[in-house]
């Protein structure tokens, strides 16, 4: 269960405050990256959590939402201000401290009397110190721990297929409760003492884990993990859940601490589901920027070498020159790109192979990845139907009659347009846009032929609609059509991602043309 904690804004050494002017969510939300908290839940004035002291460091908060700390915002001037202690701004933030326990149990044909043991307490031969987070945090904001003894006995941790393990309650029960914070350290522990079936059960739980930390350090951390143990499933996973949800890693607080290997792994995928791939690249610039001379030269040019700047319009390709903040120091780079770039919106695919040999790490260049911004994509929400328009030909008096109405039985269904190709070639007049009918249904009654449920449908069509978009969540699956039609698993299938515990979740619709 997430909790709320509220916090007033102080600057350390100097204590101070931030006034409340021209404070919101964008300015919370740069507290809350920069104090690494998760997210921000709403930003608060008028002094609510009392009247600070000291001075009043900010004011005129002028922030973007994307800046890692409240000091790179715009503001008046240190300690410029017009301001009272009754204007303290403060923000109220999702905290990470309560984990959700996935429960395992193991304890089938093992004796109840070993779990009493351990209970009792009783002829210990060894004292074993654990120290274990209360949830709390200090002063300083670092967790707070608590200290206990637990009785252990040399036969039990003699056993050879058992050793010695965090959770020694397991030891004797075979029941253990898993979390986010806790499943790595017990994987690494089963592996290393060879709890077979504990490092299996773990390693199954950690898909359904990885979308319970929002802050994303638990996914990276995992990733590098699998790195170091060898465990390609386990990395592949992550990689994937992290290149779904590329741009919410982008807005929180683990974005700023990813390696350079990492991001390399990332951003070779072609399943990462960004805005569009300008948007890639400004972020991938900020970070390169932030990092500063510990990213070397070298190591710049190879993650700039992985944006596939042919995906990006022309216009805003040409402007690159103008608002890049890498463009200078690796200009030979960014035309090199660019060029590329104009010459896929001038030029069709074939007349590229003519003249040029394209190998197949170039040619990633000219694959789209899941781009969600306009007009590519449109998204349908699970828990809200549309309205179906539909003929209706009778009046009240039973006879025929040829007018319009919303019929009262709605569907979950929307219409959007995209052009034929992203190439600007493919955009003319002469080129008519392609129109899409994005459904999605849910039982029988909506589709006799759908095998399971959801299933969703998306095909061609004439009329046309305004695109709608939702934020804020997690992606937990990516699926391709087939013959239009996409059969959704569900919570209890295997064959789910990563599993959606709140079972509200919406549908988006991606259209990506390549050449074929």
């Amino acid at each position: 269960m997430t909790q709320r904690v509220e916090w007033r804004c102080t600057t350390r050494g100097n204590g101070g405050t931030v006034c409340d002017d021209g404070w919101d969510l964008a300015e919370a939300q740069v507290v809350c990256r920069q104090m690494k908290f998760p997210g921000v839940i709403s930003a608060v004035t008028g002094g609510t959590y009392g009247e600070g002291s000291g001075s009043i460091w900010l004011d005129d908060m002028d922030c973007k939402g994307t800046e890692k700390s409240l000091s790179s915002c715009p503001f008046k001037g240190w300690a410029l201000t017009d301001c009272s202690h009754k204007e303290d701004a403060g923000v109220v933030y999702t905290d990470l401290t309560s984990d959700t326990a996935h429960f395992l149990d193991q304890s089938l044909g093992l004796s109840d009397d070993l779990g009493e043991l351990f209970d009792r307490g009783d002829d210990c031969d060894f004292l074993i110190a654990i120290q274990s987070p209360t949830g709390n945090r200090d002063g300083e904001r670092k967790l707070e721990v608590e200290e206990r003894n637990i009785c252990t006995h040399k036969l039990i941790l003699s056993l050879p297929t058992l050793q010695h393990h965090q959770q020694v309650q397991y030891l004797y029960t075979r029941k253990i409760d898993v979390t986010v914070s806790s499943a790595q350290c017990l994987h690494k522990l089963a592996s290393k003492f060879g709890v077979k079936r504990l490092m299996q059960d773990t390693g199954r739980l950690f898909t359904v884990l990885l979308p319970e930390d929002p802050s994303f350090y638990t996914q990276v951390s995992l990733y590098q993990y699998s790195v170091q143990t060898g465990d390609l499933l386990l990395q592949e996973n992550c990689l994937q859940y992290l290149a779904w949800n590329c741009e919410a890693l982008i807005n929180s607080p683990a974005w700023s601490d990813l390696s350079t290997d990492f991001l390399m792994a990332l951003l070779a995928r072609s399943d990462l589901v960004v805005p569009d791939e300008g948007f890639l690249l400004q972020e991938l610039e900020s970070w390169i920027n932030e990092k500063g001379d510990s990213t070397g030269t070298e190591s710049q040019a190879a993650l700039l070498g992985h944006i596939r700047f042919p995906m990006i319009p022309a216009e805003k390709l040409y402007d690159l020159q103008f608002t890049s903040e890498l463009y200078r120091s690796h200009e030979k780079l960014y035309r090199v790109s660019m060029l590329r770039g104009f010459q896929f919106n001038a030029l069709s695919f074939d007349t590229l192979r003519k003249h040029k040999s394209i190998d197949s790490e170039e040619e990633h260049d000219y694959h789209p990845r899941i781009y969600t911004a306009e007009p590519w994509s449109v998204t349908i929400n699970s828990t809200n139907k549309e309205p179906r328009r539909q003929d209706m030909r009778y009046d009240f008096n039973g006879r025929y009659n040829n007018y319009q109405h919303y019929y009262p039985t709605p569907e979950y269904g929307k219409s959007f347009t995209t052009p034929n190709h992203n190439s600007v070639i493919y955009q003319t007049k002469e080129t008519n846009p392609v129109s899409w009918s994005a459904k999605v249904f849910k039982n029988q009654q909506e589709c006799s032929r759908c095998i399971s449920f959801p299933t969703a449908r998306l095909s061609l069509q004439s009329s046309l609609s305004q695109n709608q978009t939702n934020s804020g969540r997690y992606v937990f699956h990516v699926q391709d059509f087939k013959n239009d039609m996409a059969q959704m698993p569900t919570n209890i299938s295997l064959a789910l991602s990563y599993p959606c515990p709140e079972g509200q979740y919406d549908f988006r619709f991606v259209v990506r043309p390549v050449y074929i």
